[in-house]
């Protein structure tokens, strides 16, 4: 019977769920919702604040700020009320209501930027309003999460090992790059305790991670408008973007199994089935897909008719062709 103190003590690590009978595809999804932050980015969230911690970076009554698009904010709310640290979020219009709410009932305050930065976008403009916060007072602290070590550390100790634990024989794991600290912790893992096993990143269509041209993007997790510091290309095997479009149908797919995934794990599966699709047309791959989150953020946009029919059309209701209703 496990019994905690602290919120970020729980995480189930060892989950995952067989999508054969959704997709007809041998895809195991790593499931990382389930502890109290609700995503893989309470990860993070406790790697980084472990490392200011010890280092002293952070000291008693300081206040942490940091840029997020909803998951590590929550993340970051969720043990900075634990410990103690006040702190302020800074998202943007894309942030979905429900992570907004959750941060702000976990004590944090938020500020959410409507105005893009002219180059870099709505990040970059996150980032200006994170330096004019800091700037304002010498107690607070910026954790920084795309260019910390402890975003990639964190996968490189949990959860690289996990995946090979449980699929050490695994042909190829499909990895969702935001910051890209998930890709790359489990990517070097992956690299030097089983080689043979292919990385595969998944990006969204309009984000610049890979070099492609910046496009206006709606669904936050996955996808950047800068390029992130974290991100090493020589230890990923291939990429594969993913339209909004795509990863909208696949959640709306995957629910109709009893399967709610945010964003970020829709687009995910969708990249991974294109993959396997153009790489493994017999079936004959073990595949491991990442699942960073669940879909109870996303009710009034991923699963909000009205919000998909606005912004994709009415074909985006329909599930996708390959896989029928």
């Amino acid at each position: 019977m496990p019994i905690i103190t602290s919120p970020h003590e729980f995480n189930v690590e060892d989950l995952f769920v067989d999508l054969n009978g959704c997709t007809g595809r041998s895809l195991y999804l790593k499931c990382e919702g389930f502890n109290f932050a609700g995503s893989i980015k309470i990860k993070a969230a406790t790697e980084m604040i472990d490392a200011a911690e010890l280092d002293g970076t952070l000291a008693p009554g300081a206040t942490l700020v940091e840029s997020s698009s909803g998951n590590l904010g929550v993340a970051l709310s969720l043990v900075a009320t634990s410990r103690g640290y006040r702190f302020i979020c800074v998202t943007d219009s894309r942030c979905t209501l429900g992570a907004r709410q959750l941060m702000q009932t976990l004590g944090a305050e938020v500020h959410v930027i409507t105005e893009p930065h002219p180059e870099d976008g709505l990040l970059g403009a996150r980032i200006a309003h994170v330096r004019r916060l800091c700037a304002e007072g010498d107690d607070r602290v910026w954790l920084n999460q795309y260019a910390n070590a402890g975003n990639w550390q964190a996968h490189y100790r949990t959860t690289g090992p996990q995946i090979a634990n449980s699929f050490p024989d695994a042909d190829v794991v499909f990895i969702g790059a935001g910051t890209t600290g998930t890709l790359m912790g489990c990517a070097r893992y992956l690299r030097e305790h089983c080689p043979a096993m292919r990385v595969v990143a998944i990006d969204t269509v309009g984000s610049v991670t890979f070099g492609t041209p910046a496009a206006p993007r709606m669904i936050p997790g996955l996808g950047t408008g800068v390029r992130p510091v974290l991100l090493d290309e020589s230890y990923v095997d291939d990429v594969v973007h993913v339209p909004e479009l795509d990863t909208v149908r696949m959640c709306r797919h995957l629910v109709r199994a009893g399967f709610l995934f945010g964003g970020s794990t829709g687009t995910v599966v969708a990249g991974a089935l294109n993959w396997l699709d153009r790489h493994a047309p017999g079936g004959s791959f073990t595949a491991v897909a990442v699942a960073p989150d669940l879909g109870d953020r996303y009710l009034d946009t991923v699963y909000h008719d009205q919000w998909v029919a606005d912004l994709y059309g009415d074909a985006a209701l329909a599930p996708p062709a390959a896989l029928g209703s």
